[in-house]
């Protein structure tokens, strides 16, 4: 029987099997190598070793074709006729892994392999047109492209001409897709009638899971923050929570399946701050959550977020509300920041945002209630002007 998430399985003639992927620089593939050992334990440890062999080999690959792009011709008497956009693009690739998150490599590496990749490869950074990035955003029988993807793919070309306007000292050049004007959606917020009817069914019966989706409501937290959250990150004493990682699920080359559960920082060096917590939200955690565990949601390792969706789907349609997006407790618990009067910069902190603009252009949409309150503020006062005598 294969033992889940390790690649290790026991053969028919008795032995264990190991299997790992090594990255190999001449195919530029990943391929499948095993070890073998007569105990799970035995073929556990050469797993390990050889993986990290590998990392290692992998990383003097990545080392030395840096250095060698650096020993290239003198760059001025290099002709930008002669420098192929594909090359650019691995170079920059390169330097991508090395110097930004893993889990933006891994996107930037699928949307140029996926959608830029073959349409460019050939192309001369001298020689492209306007018609052949018109190619690239069009949609397809098998895809239709979505804005934000386009703005993804629009995003890697630019920063790959920027790259060769360094290295090459090349004109830079910049393309930017142009989306279409459409009339801007007013954020999607749990009205006061769904919070009431949410929070009583979660109180009815509590438990972690549910108390996570109090947490969610109480302090903005995004769904992999959540879920990636620990219990040394709360401070039950000093009552503050820190938001050090993230979990998300991405594709990634060489595994047995399409996508796997990465953790790693949060999404910006602003995202990773610390909330202060009420004396009710800490005994809640307290009270129904097992602190000797490593993770708060799911004990020796991050949540899926998936799972932790659908729980979120499941609570909904039991108290009786329409099915929301996990993300409606952050935008719910913004708005009622607004709306009870907490200053604009408190906000944009305990949310993460790296500027008070974000803040302001996401969440700045007063709800009815707000509304209401303001007009009867009004009449209150066009009724001391009606009670005024001469």
């Amino acid at each position: 029987m294969s033992r889940r998430g390790e690649n290790i399985r026991k053969r028919k003639d008795g032995r264990w099997e190991g299997r790992y992927y090594e990255f190999e620089g001449k195919s530029g593939k990943n391929k499948v190598h095993s070890v073998y050992a007569k105990s799970y334990g035995e073929v556990k440890e050469k797993l390990i070793a050889a993986k990290a062999s590998a990392e290692c080999r992998r990383k003097d690959f990545i080392r030395e074709k840096s250095s060698h792009l650096e020993e290239k011709c003198d760059l001025d008497e290099l002709s930008d006729t002669e420098v192929s956009f594909h090359v650019v693009a691995e170079e920059w690739l390169i330097q991508i892994e090395q110097t930004k998150k893993y889990a933006t490599y891994i996107k930037y590496h699928f949307i140029y392999k996926k959608y830029i990749q073959e349409k460019l490869k050939e192309c001369s950074l001298s020689k492209l047109e306007e018609g052949i990035f018109a190619e690239i955003f069009q949609s397809n029988e098998k895809e239709i492209l979505s804005d934000s993807l386009k703005k993804s793919i629009s995003c890697v070309i630019n920063q790959i001409f920027a790259y060769a306007a360094s290295h090459y000292q090349m004109k830079l050049l910049q393309y930017s897709y142009q989306k279409p004007k459409t009339e801007k959606k007013l954020v999607e917020v749990l009205n006061q009638m769904e919070q009431t009817k949410l929070l009583q069914y979660l109180y009815k019966e509590m438990d972690i899971y549910k108390a996570g989706i109090v947490l969610c409501l109480s302090t903005g937290l995004r769904l992999g923050e959540i879920c990636a959250l620990k219990w040394e990150d709360i401070d039950r004493k000093g009552k503050v929570l820190y938001v050090n990682t993230t979990v998300q699920r991405i594709g990634v080359e060489g595994y047995d399946t399409k996508t796997i559960l990465l953790e790693g920082k949060p999404k910006s060096i602003f995202s990773k701050r610390e909330i202060p917590l009420s004396d009710e939200m800490i005994n809640l955690l307290f009270s129904y959550g097992n602190c000797t565990t490593k993770y708060v949601m799911n004990e020796d390792k991050p949540m899926e977020p998936r799972t932790y969706q659908n729980k979120f789907q499941k609570y909904l349609q039991m108290a009786g509300i329409k099915k929301k997006n996990f993300h409606i407790l952050r935008h719910t618990f913004a708005t009622n920041c607004i709306n009870s009067g907490m200053d604009m910069k408190s906000i944009s902190e305990i949310l993460g945002h790296s500027d008070i603009k974000t803040t302001l252009n996401c969440y700045m949409h007063p709800t009815i209630e707000m509304k209401r309150q303001q007009m009867n503020s009004l009449s209150v006062i066009y009724g001391q002007y009606v009670g005024q005598t001469d």
